[in-house]
Protein backbone atom coordinates (compact mmCIF):
# COMPACT_ATOMS: atom_id res chain seq x y z
CA UNK A 1 0.00 0.00 0.00
CA UNK A 2 1.27 3.16 -1.12
CA UNK A 3 1.94 5.78 1.92
CA UNK A 4 -0.22 8.66 1.60
CA UNK A 5 1.79 12.00 2.28
CA UNK A 6 1.09 15.48 1.70
CA UNK A 7 3.01 17.21 -1.68
CA UNK A 8 3.79 20.07 0.20
CA UNK A 9 4.51 19.82 4.13
CA UNK A 10 5.11 22.90 6.01
CA UNK A 11 4.64 21.98 9.57
CA UNK A 12 7.43 22.83 11.61
CA UNK A 13 8.64 25.46 9.51
CA UNK A 14 9.40 28.96 10.50
CA UNK A 15 6.21 30.89 10.59
CA UNK A 16 7.00 34.37 10.71
CA UNK A 17 9.11 33.83 7.51
CA UNK A 18 5.17 32.24 6.60
CA UNK A 19 3.23 34.78 7.03
CA UNK A 20 5.68 37.38 5.55
CA UNK A 21 5.56 35.44 2.39
CA UNK A 22 1.61 35.33 2.76
CA UNK A 23 1.70 39.30 3.04
CA UNK A 24 3.51 39.93 -0.71
CA UNK A 25 1.05 40.13 -3.72
CA UNK A 26 0.09 36.94 -5.21
CA UNK A 27 2.77 37.33 -8.41
CA UNK A 28 5.70 37.56 -6.07
CA UNK A 29 4.43 34.62 -3.72
CA UNK A 30 4.49 32.25 -6.93
CA UNK A 31 7.70 32.79 -7.17
CA UNK A 32 8.73 31.53 -3.73
CA UNK A 33 6.10 28.48 -4.02
CA UNK A 34 9.21 26.01 -5.85
CA UNK A 35 7.84 25.74 -9.44
CA UNK A 36 10.02 25.37 -12.30
CA UNK A 37 13.32 25.27 -9.97
CA UNK A 38 12.32 28.84 -7.80
CA UNK A 39 12.99 29.15 -4.21
CA UNK A 40 10.65 27.68 -1.84
CA UNK A 41 9.81 27.64 1.75
CA UNK A 42 10.12 24.57 3.54
CA UNK A 43 10.98 23.09 7.21
CA UNK A 44 14.81 22.29 7.52
CA UNK A 45 16.45 20.66 10.93
CA UNK A 46 19.73 22.69 12.25
CA UNK A 47 23.06 19.92 12.44
CA UNK A 48 24.19 19.98 15.53
CA UNK A 49 27.90 20.63 14.48
CA UNK A 50 31.51 19.62 15.84
CA UNK A 51 34.17 21.95 16.11
CA UNK A 52 36.14 19.66 13.28
CA UNK A 53 33.25 19.58 10.71
CA UNK A 54 33.38 21.40 7.71
CA UNK A 55 29.42 21.66 6.77
CA UNK A 56 28.18 22.49 2.86
CA UNK A 57 23.91 23.36 3.74
CA UNK A 58 21.70 23.97 0.48
CA UNK A 59 18.91 25.30 0.48
CA UNK A 60 16.76 22.83 0.43
CA UNK A 61 17.82 20.21 3.22
CA UNK A 62 20.87 19.03 1.35
CA UNK A 63 24.23 18.57 3.51
CA UNK A 64 28.00 17.73 2.74
CA UNK A 65 29.38 17.23 5.82
CA UNK A 66 33.01 16.78 5.66
CA UNK A 67 34.36 15.71 9.52
CA UNK A 68 35.43 12.38 11.09
CA UNK A 69 33.49 9.14 11.97
CA UNK A 70 30.16 10.18 13.26
CA UNK A 71 27.26 8.07 12.49
CA UNK A 72 24.90 9.37 15.45
CA UNK A 73 26.26 12.03 18.32
CA UNK A 74 28.98 14.06 18.79
CA UNK A 75 30.55 11.34 20.92
CA UNK A 76 29.37 8.04 18.55
CA UNK A 77 31.97 6.65 16.37
CA UNK A 78 35.66 6.74 16.11
CA UNK A 79 35.33 10.58 15.85
CA UNK A 80 33.79 10.74 19.21
CA UNK A 81 36.18 8.57 21.01
CA UNK A 82 38.98 10.46 19.37
CA UNK A 83 41.01 7.87 17.14
CA UNK A 84 42.77 9.25 14.06
CA UNK A 85 42.81 7.94 10.53
CA UNK A 86 38.97 8.20 10.66
CA UNK A 87 38.01 11.02 8.10
CA UNK A 88 34.55 10.93 6.90
CA UNK A 89 32.18 12.31 3.83
CA UNK A 90 28.31 12.38 5.03
CA UNK A 91 26.14 13.39 2.20
CA UNK A 92 22.49 13.41 3.08
CA UNK A 93 19.53 14.14 0.94
CA UNK A 94 16.50 15.43 3.24
CA UNK A 95 17.68 14.97 7.29
CA UNK A 96 15.11 13.93 9.45
CA UNK A 97 12.92 12.54 6.58
CA UNK A 98 9.55 13.06 6.91
CA UNK A 99 9.74 14.37 10.47
CA UNK A 100 11.95 17.19 9.29
CA UNK A 101 11.10 21.05 11.03
CA UNK A 102 12.99 24.07 11.46
CA UNK A 103 11.65 24.84 14.80
CA UNK A 104 9.49 22.37 17.62
CA UNK A 105 6.48 23.80 18.86
CA UNK A 106 6.62 24.14 22.70
CA UNK A 107 3.53 23.42 24.85
CA UNK A 108 3.29 25.97 27.99
CA UNK A 109 1.88 26.95 30.64
CA UNK A 110 0.58 30.73 30.78
CA UNK A 111 -0.97 32.73 33.76
CA UNK A 112 -3.90 34.88 33.14
CA UNK A 113 -3.16 38.88 33.63
CA UNK A 114 -6.05 38.88 36.11
CA UNK A 115 -4.23 35.70 38.00
CA UNK A 116 -7.49 33.94 37.85
CA UNK A 117 -6.18 30.78 35.82
CA UNK A 118 -3.31 29.00 33.90
CA UNK A 119 -3.91 28.26 30.31
CA UNK A 120 -2.03 26.36 27.91
CA UNK A 121 -0.99 28.22 24.94
CA UNK A 122 1.87 26.68 22.34
CA UNK A 123 4.65 29.11 21.31
CA UNK A 124 5.73 29.01 18.08
CA UNK A 125 9.26 29.20 16.56
CA UNK A 126 10.61 28.91 20.11
CA UNK A 127 13.15 26.34 19.87
CA UNK A 128 15.11 25.26 16.76
CA UNK A 129 15.16 21.55 15.96
CA UNK A 130 18.69 20.49 16.64
CA UNK A 131 19.71 16.95 15.03
CA UNK A 132 22.34 14.90 14.94
CA UNK A 133 23.20 12.57 12.10
CA UNK A 134 20.66 9.95 12.13
CA UNK A 135 20.94 6.28 9.93
CA UNK A 136 17.12 5.60 10.14
CA UNK A 137 15.13 8.60 10.04
CA UNK A 138 17.22 10.91 7.20
CA UNK A 139 15.38 10.33 3.73
CA UNK A 140 19.04 9.37 1.54
CA UNK A 141 22.50 9.41 2.64
CA UNK A 142 25.92 8.04 1.00
CA UNK A 143 27.98 7.69 4.14
CA UNK A 144 32.00 7.28 3.46
CA UNK A 145 34.49 6.83 6.61
CA UNK A 146 37.96 5.94 6.69
CA UNK A 147 37.16 3.74 10.08
CA UNK A 148 34.16 3.00 10.87
CA UNK A 149 31.49 -0.02 12.37
CA UNK A 150 29.86 0.27 9.26
CA UNK A 151 27.38 -2.57 9.91
CA UNK A 152 26.74 -1.81 13.45
CA UNK A 153 26.07 1.83 12.08
CA UNK A 154 23.03 0.56 10.09
CA UNK A 155 21.94 -2.39 12.42
CA UNK A 156 22.73 -4.90 9.95
CA UNK A 157 22.51 -8.83 10.64
CA UNK A 158 26.02 -10.21 10.27
CA UNK A 159 25.44 -12.60 7.36
CA UNK A 160 28.15 -14.71 6.37
CA UNK A 161 30.55 -12.04 5.01
CA UNK A 162 30.38 -10.88 9.18
CA UNK A 163 30.06 -7.65 11.06
CA UNK A 164 32.63 -5.16 9.55
CA UNK A 165 34.98 -3.23 12.47
CA UNK A 166 37.28 -0.37 12.94
CA UNK A 167 37.93 -0.77 9.21
CA UNK A 168 37.01 1.62 6.03
CA UNK A 169 33.11 1.51 5.25
CA UNK A 170 30.88 2.84 2.78
CA UNK A 171 27.47 2.85 3.10
CA UNK A 172 23.95 3.97 0.74
CA UNK A 173 20.94 3.79 2.05
CA UNK A 174 17.83 5.33 0.57
CA UNK A 175 14.14 4.16 -0.24
CA UNK A 176 14.84 2.89 -3.57
CA UNK A 177 18.17 2.23 -4.66
CA UNK A 178 19.38 1.42 -8.43
CA UNK A 179 22.66 0.97 -9.82
CA UNK A 180 22.71 1.68 -13.58
CA UNK A 181 25.57 1.06 -15.88
CA UNK A 182 25.11 0.70 -19.96
CA UNK A 183 27.44 -2.19 -19.95
CA UNK A 184 28.71 -4.17 -17.35
CA UNK A 185 28.44 -4.18 -13.46
CA UNK A 186 30.64 -6.40 -11.04
CA UNK A 187 30.50 -6.67 -7.47
CA UNK A 188 34.15 -7.84 -6.34
CA UNK A 189 35.64 -9.26 -3.30
CA UNK A 190 39.35 -9.28 -2.01
CA UNK A 191 41.05 -7.44 -4.48
CA UNK A 192 44.17 -6.53 -2.04
CA UNK A 193 46.06 -8.42 0.68
CA UNK A 194 45.51 -5.65 3.31
CA UNK A 195 43.06 -4.13 4.32
CA UNK A 196 42.49 -0.23 5.02
CA UNK A 197 43.88 -0.42 8.43
CA UNK A 198 47.31 -1.90 6.95
CA UNK A 199 46.40 -5.48 8.62
CA UNK A 200 46.32 -8.98 6.40
CA UNK A 201 43.41 -9.94 4.95
CA UNK A 202 43.02 -13.49 6.37
CA UNK A 203 39.97 -14.90 5.02
CA UNK A 204 38.25 -14.80 1.74
CA UNK A 205 34.86 -13.14 2.16
CA UNK A 206 31.90 -13.06 -0.76
CA UNK A 207 28.80 -11.61 -1.15
CA UNK A 208 25.63 -12.01 0.70
CA UNK A 209 22.36 -10.77 -1.12
CA UNK A 210 19.85 -10.67 2.65
CA UNK A 211 15.81 -9.40 2.44
CA UNK A 212 14.35 -7.74 4.85
CA UNK A 213 17.72 -7.62 7.58
CA UNK A 214 17.09 -11.56 8.03
CA UNK A 215 19.79 -13.66 7.92
CA UNK A 216 18.00 -17.27 9.25
CA UNK A 217 17.53 -18.64 6.00
CA UNK A 218 20.95 -17.85 4.26
CA UNK A 219 22.14 -20.19 1.94
CA UNK A 220 25.17 -20.40 -1.03
CA UNK A 221 23.59 -19.18 -4.62
CA UNK A 222 24.05 -22.13 -6.97
CA UNK A 223 26.53 -21.96 -9.80
CA UNK A 224 24.85 -22.43 -13.22
CA UNK A 225 27.06 -23.82 -15.35
CA UNK A 226 28.14 -26.67 -12.31
CA UNK A 227 24.75 -27.36 -11.60
CA UNK A 228 23.58 -27.84 -15.14
CA UNK A 229 26.71 -30.78 -15.69
CA UNK A 230 25.52 -31.88 -12.46
CA UNK A 231 21.93 -32.52 -13.77
CA UNK A 232 23.63 -33.95 -16.95
CA UNK A 233 25.71 -36.33 -15.13
CA UNK A 234 22.74 -37.27 -13.14
CA UNK A 235 20.62 -38.28 -16.24
CA UNK A 236 23.73 -40.24 -17.80
CA UNK A 237 23.93 -42.29 -14.31
CA UNK A 238 19.94 -42.77 -14.23
CA UNK A 239 20.34 -44.02 -17.98
CA UNK A 240 22.92 -46.44 -16.98
CA UNK A 241 21.56 -48.16 -14.38
CA UNK A 242 18.40 -48.39 -16.32
CA UNK A 243 20.78 -50.48 -19.00
CA UNK A 244 22.15 -52.55 -16.11
CA UNK A 245 18.42 -53.16 -14.79
CA UNK A 246 17.61 -54.03 -18.27
CA UNK A 247 20.38 -56.77 -18.67
CA UNK A 248 19.61 -58.42 -15.35
CA UNK A 249 16.44 -58.78 -16.78
CA UNK A 250 17.21 -60.26 -19.73
CA UNK A 251 19.58 -63.09 -18.34
CA UNK A 252 16.70 -63.42 -16.11
CA UNK A 253 13.91 -63.78 -18.72
CA UNK A 254 16.31 -66.37 -20.48
CA UNK A 255 16.91 -68.69 -17.62
CA UNK A 256 12.98 -68.56 -16.53
CA UNK A 257 12.14 -69.42 -20.00
CA UNK A 258 14.33 -72.79 -19.40
CA UNK A 259 12.76 -73.45 -16.52
CA UNK A 260 9.05 -73.47 -17.61
CA UNK A 261 9.85 -75.57 -20.35
CA UNK A 262 12.28 -78.10 -18.62
CA UNK A 263 11.45 -82.19 -18.77
CA UNK A 264 13.32 -85.39 -17.30
CA UNK A 265 14.39 -88.13 -19.00
CA UNK A 266 15.40 -91.15 -17.35
CA UNK A 267 15.16 -93.31 -14.43
CA UNK A 268 14.11 -91.83 -10.77
CA UNK A 269 15.12 -92.53 -7.71
CA UNK A 270 12.80 -93.53 -4.91
CA UNK A 271 13.27 -91.42 -1.44
CA UNK A 272 10.18 -92.29 0.49
CA UNK A 273 6.49 -93.84 0.09
CA UNK A 274 4.00 -91.47 1.52
CA UNK A 275 0.38 -91.91 1.27
CA UNK A 276 -0.62 -93.83 -1.85
CA UNK A 277 1.78 -92.32 -3.86
CA UNK A 278 5.76 -92.19 -3.67
CA UNK A 279 8.14 -89.02 -4.18
CA UNK A 280 11.01 -89.71 -5.89
CA UNK A 281 14.28 -87.71 -6.96
CA UNK A 282 14.80 -87.14 -10.69
CA UNK A 283 17.80 -86.96 -12.77
CA UNK A 284 18.68 -83.14 -13.50
CA UNK A 285 17.48 -80.97 -16.33
CA UNK A 286 20.28 -80.57 -18.20
CA UNK A 287 18.84 -77.10 -20.27
CA UNK A 288 18.07 -75.81 -16.64
CA UNK A 289 21.58 -76.70 -15.11
CA UNK A 290 23.02 -75.04 -18.37
CA UNK A 291 21.13 -72.01 -18.43
CA UNK A 292 21.11 -71.44 -14.43
CA UNK A 293 25.10 -71.61 -14.67
CA UNK A 294 25.18 -68.90 -17.43
CA UNK A 295 22.97 -67.16 -15.47
CA UNK A 296 24.82 -66.46 -12.67
CA UNK A 297 27.71 -66.20 -14.53
CA UNK A 298 25.93 -63.28 -15.92
CA UNK A 299 24.95 -61.65 -13.00
CA UNK A 300 28.12 -62.26 -11.13
CA UNK A 301 30.10 -60.67 -14.74
CA UNK A 302 28.34 -58.36 -15.74
CA UNK A 303 24.96 -57.57 -13.14
CA UNK A 304 27.52 -57.18 -10.09
CA UNK A 305 30.42 -55.70 -11.77
CA UNK A 306 28.11 -53.35 -13.30
CA UNK A 307 26.24 -52.31 -10.06
CA UNK A 308 29.74 -51.58 -8.20
CA UNK A 309 30.74 -49.49 -11.26
CA UNK A 310 28.14 -47.31 -10.61
CA UNK A 311 27.93 -47.20 -7.05
CA UNK A 312 31.61 -46.12 -6.97
CA UNK A 313 30.18 -43.72 -9.96
CA UNK A 314 27.72 -41.87 -7.88
CA UNK A 315 29.94 -41.69 -4.58
CA UNK A 316 32.67 -39.58 -7.28
CA UNK A 317 29.61 -38.17 -8.84
CA UNK A 318 28.58 -36.67 -4.90
CA UNK A 319 31.50 -35.81 -3.99
CA UNK A 320 32.57 -33.85 -7.15
CA UNK A 321 28.93 -32.02 -7.31
CA UNK A 322 27.72 -31.97 -3.84
CA UNK A 323 30.27 -31.95 -1.80
CA UNK A 324 32.36 -27.96 -1.25
CA UNK A 325 35.08 -29.24 -1.33
CA UNK A 326 34.64 -30.85 -5.08
CA UNK A 327 36.16 -29.42 -8.35
CA UNK A 328 32.94 -28.59 -9.37
CA UNK A 329 30.33 -27.91 -6.20
CA UNK A 330 27.18 -26.51 -7.48
CA UNK A 331 27.02 -23.98 -4.87
CA UNK A 332 28.74 -20.76 -4.58
CA UNK A 333 31.62 -20.88 -1.78
CA UNK A 334 31.64 -17.45 -1.11
CA UNK A 335 28.35 -15.77 -2.32
CA UNK A 336 24.93 -16.28 -0.40
CA UNK A 337 21.08 -14.68 -0.20
CA UNK A 338 18.03 -15.39 1.15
Amino acid sequence: MACEKKAVERKGGDKAKAQRIAQIPEDARARSAGIAGDGIEEPIPNLIQTPSEKVYKGTNNTWLVFGRDRPRSRLSGYGGKGDTQAASIDIVAGRMGSEAASFIEEVGIDEHPAGHFHSRIVRPNLNRMWVDPDMVKDAARIYISQKTDIDDNLGLVDGRVGNSKTKSGIAIKADGIRIIAREGIKLVTRTDRKNSQGCDIQEALGIDLIATNNDEDLQPLVKGDNLAEALQKIATHVDKLNGIVDSLLMYQISFNEALTHHTHFGPGKIISPIGPGFYWETTPSMPVVSRGIKTMSDHLSQTKRSLMIHKVNLGTFKFLYLNPAGGKYINSRYNNTT
